[in-house]
């Protein structure tokens, strides 16, 4: 089974996502068999190359209500072991962040990818990093497990640059319009950062439905919990 996750790495909610998702996958039957990749979605795409504090950008952009936005977030990730500190969050463009990702699912596959993603996540909410940064994202990849040397000449350039381009696309038109959005087998679509035990019933049932009939189209949504443009 291959699930495809559309998410930001400045969605406070993808990382409640992939939290959860990975209870669910650690507790399927079948986990050995499923795939997973991050698909890139940028909730800010103009967000400038000069990083700012997180917290003055979201009381502009969403006034007297951001600080009990914050603190939701920051109690529900409490119980996901996410140690969210908004006070030293930047608001950062993540479009280098994204290139990344697709450098290591491209060259590492898709487990480095997936370790690359949870420590961009940390670094952008619990430790005040500026993932926008190449000298940052180039430490925080390198710990990951690429090539410095590959990483470094990588950033320089503009390679990714159109791949990257090309799936932020793609997510545009299959209609993703919100993240964290899970896509299973290309058929089953789940929206926001669904609980647990949400996320297994979905795994056990694109599992089935999967089994019994392979090529019959399905669609199944839902929108709790996701960060929408």
């Amino acid at each position: 089974m291959k699930v495809e996750i559309w998410s930001d790495v400045a969605c406070p909610w993808c990382f409640v996502g992939k939290r959860r998702f990975e209870q669910a996958l650690d507790r399927f039957a079948g986990k050995d068999g499923v795939e997973v990749v991050y698909r890139p979605y940028q909730l800010v795409p103009d967000a400038p190359e000069t990083a700012t504090p997180h917290r003055a950008w979201l009381a502009d952009r969403y006034g007297p209500q951001s600080v009990a936005m914050d603190a939701r977030v920051t109690e529900l990730g409490k119980g996901e072991g996410i140690d969210f500190d908004f006070d030293t969050a930047l608001h950062a463009n993540t479009f280098l962040g994204h290139r990344l990702l697709h450098l290591a699912e491209s060259e590492y596959g898709a487990a480095v990818q997936g370790v690359l993603k949870e420590a961009l996540l940390t670094a952008h909410f619990s430790r005040g990093v500026d993932v926008g940064d190449r000298t940052q994202l180039t430490e925080i990849a390198v710990a990951a497990g690429l090539d410095r040397d590959r990483v470094t000449a990588y950033l320089a350039g503009d390679e990714g640059t159109d791949a990257v381009q090309a799936q932020l696309a793609e997510g545009r038109e299959i209609g993703i319009t919100a993240v964290p959005t899970f896509v299973f087998e290309g058929k089953w679509a789940v929206q926001g950062g669904q609980e647990a035990d949400t996320f297994l019933r979905v795994l056990e049932q694109v599992a089935a439905e999967t089994a019994a009939e392979p090529e019959a189209p399905h669609g199944d949504s839902c929108a709790d919990g996701a960060c929408a443009v």
